[in-house]
């Protein structure tokens, strides 16, 4: 008799949620059509073991195109990170929510990124991200960057000083990264001592493995990993940005010479400077960038170059041409650069094959119609790029 009451205990609540679910979404006043075909998966988790396992399987697009095949559908729903999500998938859905950014969108983390980078001034990582975009573009312009190609020669030649030369075999992920990385360091903070640099390697390598973890924060998981290490690199950095306040003070550091004193000398529309632990949370998330995507795009090119010699024999032609031209010793400029024309479409279409970034998440701020279905405001948007880079519609 008491199971019996449970059991109808629990179908009352059902019927009651799919009542609410009926009322707030489908006889919402203007926004009426069917909700994307798909499924929402196993509670809670949804698909995210799914999604996440293709990751780490090395398929990522599996998810995505078993999906599209199943549903013939280029938009489809489904659970994510303990979220309703749509995924778009194509061009046309890139389009739309590319030119809809802050309209009817706008970019989203996951909470638990707010947990391994929370700021002091308790705002969103989405409002974090805006300030981001607001501050870089003066750092990140074309004549800015061309005064780091020497730099970052120069760290290339010490790079394969001490981990190529004279090996009979290498490994080359891990190679890629610690120069990557390396670079990271100096162009943001201006770190150069390798020692330094490998002070933050370890760490470095638990916090990414555990920002695509499961996000369970107990002793031993991946994530509460990735938390005690943020915690440590933020510790570090927060000591380089109070030691570079009284360089600058002192005139023994440059207002120019990295991002971080930009940062530190860049106020806000309203006049404010950032604190140092705001300072220290995006420069942590600039070096993970450098740590993981760019290592990644020059392992892939490595991977290719070696699978195809005729595009190998392109590219060397093209570099020995460049280094002829040069006196010995003589670092490589923004010109030579410029004459990197093989070589440049060889990263491009590594980048294709093998996207860095395999898609990003927006938020729903508006409800909105898209190839005839609803897609309700709060939900999340996730986009592919393997979704157009692999489709032979767009490259034959």
């Amino acid at each position: 008799m008491e199971f019996f009451y449970v059991s109808l205990l629990c179908l009352f609540v059902f019927l009651i949620s799919l009542s609410l679910h009926f009322l707030f979404y489908k006889n919402k006043p203007g926004f009426s059509g069917p909700l994307p075909p798909g499924r929402t998966g196993w509670p809670v988790i949804g698909e995210s073991l799914e999604f996440l396992s293709s990751g780490w399987k090395g398929h990522p697009e599996k998810f995505i195109y078993d999906r599209i095949a199943k549903y013939s559908s280029y938009v489809f729903r489904t659970h994510l990170l303990g979220e309703q999500a749509a995924v778009f998938c194509g061009a046309n859905g890139n389009k739309f929510l590319f030119s809809n950014e802050n309209k009817l969108v706008q970019a989203w983390w996951p909470d638990s990124i707010n947990k391994v980078f929370p700021s002091s001034t308790q705002t969103s990582s989405t409002e974090e991200a805006i300030k981001m975009r607001r501050m870089l573009p003066t750092f990140f312009k074309p004549e800015a960057l061309q005064r780091y190609v020497g730099i970052m020669d120069h760290i290339a030649q010490r790079h394969f000083s001490d981990g190529w030369d004279n090996k009979n075999e290498v490994v080359v992920f891990p190679l890629a990264k610690r120069y990557t990385f390396w670079l990271a360091c100096r162009l943001f903070v201006s770190v150069e001592d390798p020692n330094h640099v490998a002070k933050f390697a370890d760490p470095f390598t638990a916090l990414t493995s555990g920002l695509i973890s499961i996000p369970i924060d107990l002793p031993g998981t991946p994530f509460h990993r990735a938390i005690k290490a943020s915690n440590f690199i933020r510790k570090e950095l927060v000591s380089i940005i109070k030691q570079r306040k009284i360089d600058l003070a002192e005139g023994k550091a440059s207002p120019t010479q990295d991002i971080l004193s930009h940062m530190l000398l860049t106020s806000d529309e309203s006049g404010k400077f950032m604190h140092e632990l705001d300072i220290a949370n995006k420069i942590l998330g600039l070096l993970i960038g450098g740590h993981d995507t760019t290592s990644s795009a020059c392992t892939f090119v490595v991977k290719y170059l070696a699978e195809l010699p005729e595009i190998y024999e392109g590219v060397y032609k093209e570099q020995i041409e460049i280094a002829k031209s040069k006196a010995p010793g003589e670092l490589l400029n923004w010109d030579d650069i410029q004459k990197m024309k093989y070589s440049w479409n060889v990263a491009c279409e590594v980048l294709r094959l093998a996207p860095p970034l395999q898609g990003a998440f927006r938020e729903v701020i508006a409800d909105f119609m898209y190839n005839g279905f609803s897609i309700p405001k709060g939900w999340k948007i996730y986009w592919s790029a393997n979704s157009t880079h692999r489709n032979p519609e767009f490259f034959t």
